[in-house]
């Protein structure tokens, strides 16, 4: 039975007998190991006493007292009033027979400062759909369909694969114009979005930040229901739904995550007892400048355990297969974005953010613990050493890492007129000099079409013809550069203009020739790079890349090979940087034989040129470029080509051949 408590003005209920919290619960969540938060926080429908109805759990160490709130009580604070737990853990906990699934709640805290807060709930795995706030309860019910793809995933771990990711934003990918430009839901762009990647041959599909978030314009970045899936496009249920059709479809499902702040919204966490709880209370570790929100306290061990337990949630509950860790550099630096007297050292003097250090250390080695077949990608933009590197070695334990100076020498390369080319060979190059220092993912991200920037299109020189040409380029060169892949949405069929959050895609677009082609050339991309093992078995190994020649800055031209385990699996991929068709140009090559073309990015089908080398290219015994054999080739316009060893010639054949 509940037990009353009636004062002169209200009678309140209470269920104090009642918890899911263990002391040893309690003893993990304030040492910071409590890694499954989400099974004891929040609201959860329950069974006490032969009495169903909600039980409710929640941290306000520094509340004066707390109750739950919502139309089942007309929002009235004395109604449903929770207790403190007697350990002095700070929990508030309390279980209500007259409360039911799908009411929207919050919690009414009295801080001991005086202040009155109405709070969404941090555990909440639904919520309101904003401009609304409230949490709802909702456990999710959900029969999945995946073994196959999650066991397929573990069989995996340890082994080389294709990482072709599609980055996207959810809310404008594409809009039904004819219901007044709303956005896909879940359920659609299972089928939609689905079909697209698979048709494309991408091997994973990211996500911008998919967790609850007031403010559409922050992209998703701006957090407030970490443990919630945006109610814009349906119920937890349809997200999950969705998760399982790309399964389905073999294709991965990766989260961006933002353990690195999270906005004042009144409702969310912020001073969310009335005290600087969840972040630092000085300004100087607690108030990030570029952003205007708030820094996490990554030395609180509660904290730590919120944290690893949302990254931990969305593997386990949702199926995610990684989670890509937004703005770890805003992470390791104390001085990030600070000037002198705005930061506070270490306890060393240094700049390093130790507290966070340790953090992520520990969130990387419970995800790789827990789901060894994840994985966690970085986007870290220094040089911090290590990032994707074991902790036992020192490293930060991330699985891969953007690698964003390849990506701003890249595009500041192909911004120079071809003319131009010649002088800046090195911005081209330099990326292969620390390709093996870190286990690199090759972004062109949403980062990179925002803000004046304009788009990939946009950013290339010359008349049309020559800006889709340097757009197949570019694509073609970062296919068969070391490292795995991204690219943003709308940049695999040329989107000319920028991206902008409130408009879908120009789909309309694709009725032209130039952009069907780069989508085409996206597709064969794909396919080459999921095809041939020397793309991906040592992606991030010195032994998977050979130069043939980086120093022909006369005509910008460089010529590589990419290596597998196998001789036959090796490709030599030259790259022509000028509009010039450079006729009967010499490359080296490792093996005396017939050479194939099997990639042109100036075939016709791209709405490229069509100059392409048919049939089978022979070595000649004329030493170049430090090899025994080589062939000469006709080098496409702005253009890449890629060539296989057809049939090698020993030197018995070459005496039955009377050569």
């Amino acid at each position: 039975m509940a037990k009353k408590i009636t004062n002169k003005e209200h009678e309140t209920t209470t269920m104090e007998s009642f918890s899911l919290i263990t002391d040893y619960d309690i003893h993990l969540f304030k040492s910071g190991k409590h890694y499954k938060l989400y099974e004891k926080m929040g609201a959860r429908m329950a069974t006490h006493n032969g009495q169903e109805g909600a039980y409710f759990a929640v941290w306000a160490p520094n509340a004066r007292t707390v109750s739950v709130i919502g139309n089942f009580n007309h929002w009235k604070r004395d109604q449903h009033v929770l207790h403190a737990r007697w350990d002095q853990s700070g929990i508030w906990e309390g279980f209500f027979p007259d409360i039911k699934h799908g009411e929207a709640y919050k919690y009414a805290i009295d801080s001991n400062s005086g202040q009155q807060l109405e709070k969404s709930d941090p555990f909440a795995t639904f919520c309101e759909t904003p401009p609304k706030t409230a949490s709802i309860i909702w456990q999710p019910k959900y029969e999945w369909k995946d073994q196959a793809w999650l066991e397929e995933r573990k069989r995996q771990v340890g082994k080389p694969k294709p990482y072709s990711v599609y980055e996207v934003h959810f809310g404008s990918w594409r809009k039904k114009m004819d219901e007044g430009g709303r956005s896909l839901t879940y359920p659609e762009m299972a089928i939609e979005l689905v079909n697209y990647v698979k048709d494309l041959g991408f091997t994973h599909v990211e996500f911008l930040p998919l967790m609850e978030h007031p403010f559409y314009g922050s992209w998703g970045y701006q957090l407030t229901g970490y443990y919630a899936p945006t109610s814009r496009y349906g119920s937890p249920e349809d997200f999950m739904y969705m998760v399982d059709c790309f399964h389905n479809a073999g294709i991965g499902v990766i989260l961006d995550w933002v353990p690195s702040h999270f906005p004042g919204d009144a409702h969310g966490l912020f001073t969310f007892d009335g005290t600087y709880l969840y972040e630092h209370e000085d300004p100087r570790k607690g108030f990030h400048p570029d952003w205007k929100s708030y820094i996490f306290n990554y030395g609180r061990n509660e904290v730590r355990s919120f944290l690893i337990s949302n990254a931990v949630y969305w593997l386990d509950k949702f199926h995610i297969d990684g989670l890509r860790v937004d703005a770890v550099a805003s992470m390791l630096y104390l001085d990030y974005s600070r000037k002198a007297g705005e930061w506070i050292p270490n306890q060393y003097g240094g700049n390093e953010n130790i507290e966070a250090i340790t953090f992520l250390k520990e969130m990387n080695e419970v995800v790789y613990g827990q789901f060894p077949d994840a994985i966690t990608i970085a986007e870290e933009s220094t040089s911090w050493p290590g990032v994707s590197r074991p902790t036992y070695l020192g490293g930060l334990g991330f699985g891969q890492k953007w690698m964003m100076g390849w990506m701003h020498d890249t595009l500041s390369y192909f911004k120079h007129d071809s003319v131009h080319r010649k002088y800046h060979q090195n911005e081209i190059t330099f990326s292969i000099m620390y390709a093996f220092t870190e286990n690199f993912m090759l972004p062109l991200s949403h980062d990179e079409v925002v803000h004046g920037k304009g788009s990939l299109l946009g950013r290339m020189p010359g008349d049309e013809w020559k800006r889709f040409a340097n757009l197949r380029l570019l694509f073609s060169y970062m296919f068969t550069h070391p490292g795995s892949k991204l690219v943003f949405m709308g940049g695999e069929f040329g989107q000319s203009a920028e991206w902008n959050h409130e408009k879908s895609l120009d789909w309309h677009l694709l009725q032209y020739d130039p952009h069907r082609g780069v989508q085409k050339l996206m597709q064969d991309l794909n396919r080459l790079y999921r095809t041939e093992l020397a793309l991906y078995q040592h992606a991030f190994d010195p032994k998977g890349f050979q130069w043939i020649d980086y120093g022909d800055r006369e005509n910008s031209v460089i010529a590589y090979q990419r290596n597998g385990d196998a001789r036959e699996d090796m490709l030599i991929v030259v790259c022509n940087f000028t509009p010039e068709v450079r006729y009967h140009y010499r490359i080296g090559v490792p093996y005396r034989g017939q050479w194939k073309e099997i990639f042109n990015s100036d075939d016709q089908q791209y709405f490229g040129s069509g100059v392409l080398n048919h049939g089978l290219l022979a070595t000649s015994p004329v030493k170049y470029h430090g090899r025994d054999y080589s062939v000469s080739l006709t080098l496409p316009p702005l253009a890449m080509v890629v060539l296989r060893l057809e049939k090698e010639i020993n030197e018995f054949e070459l005496n039955d051949l009377g050569t």
